[in-house]
């Protein structure tokens, strides 16, 4: 034993908000099984790592029979990927419950090592889920927090309304203009920048903080450009199906209307190594076992992912996740 933790053996977060988080975890349980929806398990390693350039996996190195020569493996960011495998394979609706590691993260609302609820509904689209998943974040909170009705905004409504302009037309110059006017303090050259790195500038540090103020705001149709795993829709311009759910201005869920086109997928896929390439960053094996299923076919299906440790903070009434959460990666 070292001195500087010698003394720092004890939880956390209070015995009153583990219980607390226990009885969270009992209402979603109880909430899918209503529903019938079918609870999995996954693996947390992968051969397989995410591609997108904003996250960062954990690796691993096994030795033993299965590699003799030794296999590096990936601590998932998401469950995303078998789960899908699990629904191309005809296993209708699915949740799961389980713990994801990204690398780098750290802060008020983010730990590397989290816990997070994912879920697909075979037949939904993006809307459907976006009603469903109001439904249980309100079920949830319920005598913990009194909520209005949901509130539904378009990606570019939200940027209309608090920034004064259309992200689906604006140019650097124009987010640029409304990074200055907003006083948000950047390093960032305006002339060489990915748009996108300045419409999340100006989602983060303008739109957020309003989002979820005394009810669930819904933010969807997001720019094709962010995408990610799920389908465009060809309106004008065309948009992602995409949605998050804010609730005091911290994002609880990210879902899609799933995209179930291998060659897009794979497109997608090898445009972020490129991304990760252009950035320094390290090259990561795509998962091709994904691909595989895309390719026998993923059902109509919509998914999402919610934090719990951020559910629990906001019933809790909690300022930081270091209050939830019993032993922080710090602590570990």
């Amino acid at each position: 034993m070292t001195p500087d933790t010698a003394g720092d053996w004890q939880p956390v977060a209070t015995l009153d908000v583990l219980r607390l988080r226990a009885r969270i975890l009992e209402r979603l349980r109880a909430f899918f099984s209503e529903r019938a929806v079918l609870e999995v398990e996954t693996p947390v390693f992968s051969s397989a790592a995410a591609t997108d350039p904003a996250l960062s996996s954990f690796t691993t190195h096994y030795t033993g029979p299965l590699f003799p020569r030794g296999h590096d493996f990936y601590c998932h960011t998401s469950p995303e990927f078998p789960m899908k495998r699990l629904l191309a394979a005809g296993s209708g609706s699915i949740y799961q419950v389980c713990k994801v590691f990204r690398n780098g993260e750290s802060g008020r609302i983010h730990n590397p090592e989290f816990t997070l609820l994912e879920w697909y509904r075979v037949g939904f689209d993006h809307r459907q889920l976006m009603d469903e998943t109001a439904v249980l974040v309100t079920a949830v909170l319920a005598g913990h927090r009194s909520l209005a009705t949901p509130e539904k905004l378009t990606y570019r409504e939200a940027f209309e309304r608090h920034c004064g302009i259309d992200p689906h037309t604006a140019d650097h110059r124009a987010l640029a203009g409304a990074i200055t006017r907003h006083g948000i303090q950047t390093d960032l050259e305006f002339g060489h920048e990915d748009p996108d790195v300045l419409r999340d500038l100006l989602l983060t540090h303008v739109i957020e903080p309003n989002l979820g103020r005394g009810r669930i705001t819904l933010l969807y149709d997001y720019p094709v450009s962010q995408a990610a795993l799920a389908r465009v829709r060809p309106d004008n311009p065309p948009v992602a199906e995409r949605f998050e759910l804010y609730l005091d201005g911290i994002e609880l869920a990210n879902g899609f209307h799933e995209l179930a086109d291998a060659g897009e997928q794979q497109r997608r896929f090898e445009h972020d190594l490129q991304r990760r390439a252009a950035s320094g960053l390290p090259a990561v094996p795509l998962d091709a076992r994904l691909l595989s299923a895309l390719r026998a076919g993923l059902p109509e299906c919509a998914g999402v992912a919610l934090g719990i440790d951020r559910l629990v903070m906001l019933a809790a009434g909690a300022k930081n996740l270091r209050e939830v959460i019993a032993f922080p990666t710090d602590c570990a």
